[in-house]
């Protein structure tokens, strides 16, 4: 099945059981897939909606640093509450240790031994990792790797 289905289910089971927050979460998903299939008149395979579903992850993380600095509890509860439901679409993600064993992988078949080079070792590691792993932390990973 794939991911779009899957979530369309999941948004009448939410109508089903009269879940408002949960159905909301999934129809700002279901939106924001439908935009992007709009913007680039493409229909998005699963990795293009992992993709969406990272971007809103770190949409809703940053949201929460800011309410909670803002003393706004109450809505940084309601976007937690969103990340939950967000997080049930992403795959298993990596250990660090297997992270680190791809990026070390990398760095032996790229040859690359200096953080200038930083852009084309990122370049063969995202199409592995992206979706799997944050890509900030394997950035910060690389940059140690390099000496950075």
């Amino acid at each position: 099945m794939s991911l779009k289905v899957r979530i369309n289910d999941d948004m009448k089971a939410a109508m089903r059981a009269k879940d408002t927050a949960r159905l909301s979460a999934v129809r700002l998903l279901l939106a924001a897939i439908k935009q992007r299939e709009v913007d680039e008149r493409i229909e998005l395979d699963d990795a293009a909606v992992i993709a969406v579903v990272d971007k809103m992850l770190k949409q809703r993380r940053d949201s929460v640093t800011q309410y909670e600095g803002a003393q706004r509890f109450d809505l940084a509860s309601a976007e937690r509450f969103e990340i939950e439901v967000l997080t049930a679409y992403k795959p298993a993600g990596l250990s660090d240790e297997q992270i680190a064993a791809i990026v070390d992988e990398a760095i032996k078949t790229t040859g690359v031994t200096s953080p200038a080079d930083m852009g084309k070792l990122m370049a063969v590691l995202k199409p592995q990792l992206a979706g799997k792993a944050d890509m900030a932390d394997v950035s910060k990973l690389v940059k140690s790797r390099l000496g950075n």
